[in-house]
């Protein structure tokens, strides 16, 4: 009797055993990757943090199943960002990646997308206009806007309400500042405006003497394509040098991840000009919601005044992916079918706006035209206007937008499209 008790004790243990691996493959496995190294650190940390407050939103869980997170660090090239995405899904094995931050990055793992038809992945807030607009994966939705969507609307206020006619641009050396410019171009040169000179610096320059030193002075102001590092960088050595142009910015050169940053050289940036999904001091109830839960979520220490566009993007793709996991009760059988079909007609109701994708599952959404302004002794992108509906080919006909040609050091020409 007692050899057969012990017998029975033995294999209930072993179907209790067998049964752990399947408790634990039911957690829904989610990576998230982000620059969490390079000169986009503190941009990609609060990409984080956006993510963390949409987790934290939704318990933890999508879908009645427990949510369990890794997180890989990229250092805004390409080749980390493969690198990450790699170890995410070969050997994490998860099945949603959200991510990337950085433009170059968007399109590598774009592509990388492809070769991995069993994982979803939801861009994290990476701009170039090529990660959708160019051979898109079926598999790879992006719920934001891309950086020449991100201009609308800047143009116009510069030209019309500003009276800049001729402008010189800097920026850095890659993909997302190509497609920000991109859309600059398009609309300020076919309002008639003038882009005297463009500037291109590599990721991570320290050294900004020499393009100070060669700025134009016959223009009416300089725009600036930086962030993180290189916009605190640029921003000292033009004081140092007694730059007092007047100045644009760039999406993520206005951006918390700047206007936040420690040093007096951010005060050259009051007063300047800017577009891009968010407005700082939007007054809509929303928006105000999800600023409180960004600050309730982090000691003031360890987060911005107010969330980054980057925390915005990630808070986003995350609310997306498990908004749509609790409709269908968390069901990614049959290579995710159910959910992709619901993410493809989702119209995500998001703190900065209403945001639905096209037929590459990209974003079409809203876009702010903001200026800098100091409240509380804190700097601000103040609302200036709101810009609706904003497509991928900037409201132009989709086969004239394609001849215009893909966002390059030069392109587009500076002409009316």
């Amino acid at each position: 009797m007692k050899k057969a008790l012990s017998t029975l004790a033995a294999g209930l243990f072993l179907v209790a055993s067998s049964a752990l691996p399947s408790v634990a493959a039911d957690k829904l496995k989610v990576g998230v990757l982000a620059t969490l190294e390079g000169t986009y650190t503190v941009l990609g940390e609060d990409g984080v943090r956006g993510f963390k407050v949409a987790l934290k939103k939704f318990g933890g869980k999508a879908g009645g199943r427990d949510i369990e997170v890794t997180i890989g660090a990229s250092d805004a090239s390409p080749d980390s960002a493969i690198r990450a995405a790699r170890k995410l899904v070969e050997q994490d094995g998860v099945d949603i990646l959200i991510g990337p931050l950085s433009g170059s990055e968007g399109i590598a793992v774009k592509d990388y997308a492809k070769s991995q038809p069993q994982v979803t992945f939801i861009n994290g807030i990476s701009g170039a206009q090529e990660t959708t607009f160019v051979e898109p994966a079926p598999n790879f939705f992006r719920f934001n806007m891309d950086g020449a969507q991100w201009s609308s609307g800047i143009a116009d206020y510069i030209y019309n309400v500003k009276k800049w006619r001729t402008i010189a641009t800097i920026g850095e050396d890659y993909s997302f500042i190509y497609t920000q410019v991109f859309g600059l171009a398009v609309e300020f040169c076919g309002l008639g405006g003038k882009i005297s000179e463009r500037f291109w610096v590599p990721l991570g320059t320290k050294d900004f003497a020499s393009v100070i030193a060669a700025l134009p002075d016959d223009v009416d102001a300089i725009y600036l394509g930086l962030g993180g590092g290189d916009a605190v960088n640029f921003l000292n050595q033009y004081q140092q040098a007694g730059g007092d142009a007047n100045l644009i910015g760039g999406t993520i050169m206005v951006d918390q991840t700047v206007l936040s940053s420690k040093g007096k050289a951010k005060q050259a940036l009051i007063g300047t000009p800017a577009s891009g999904p968010q407005a700082d001091s939007w007054d809509n109830a929303k928006w105000q919601a999800y600023v409180k839960a960004y600050q309730d979520a982090f000691p003031p220490d360890k987060r911005f005044p107010s969330p980054s566009l980057l925390a915005t993007g990630y808070y986003n793709a995350a609310t997306a992916a498990f908004t749509v996991l609790n409709k269908i009760g968390g069901d990614l059988s049959d290579g995710h079918k159910k959910f992709r079909a619901e993410l493809t007609t989702l119209v995500l109701d998001a703190p900065n706006g209403k945001i639905k994708l096209d037929g590459n599952r990209q974003a079409i959404g809203t876009n702010f035209v903001t200026e800098v302004v100091e409240e509380n002794g804190i700097l601000v992108n103040k609302l200036v206007k709101i810009v609706p509906n904003v497509n991928q080919t900037l409201g132009i006909d989709p086969a004239k937008f394609a001849k215009i040609g893909l966002p390059g050091r030069e392109i587009p020409v500076c002409k009316k499209y």
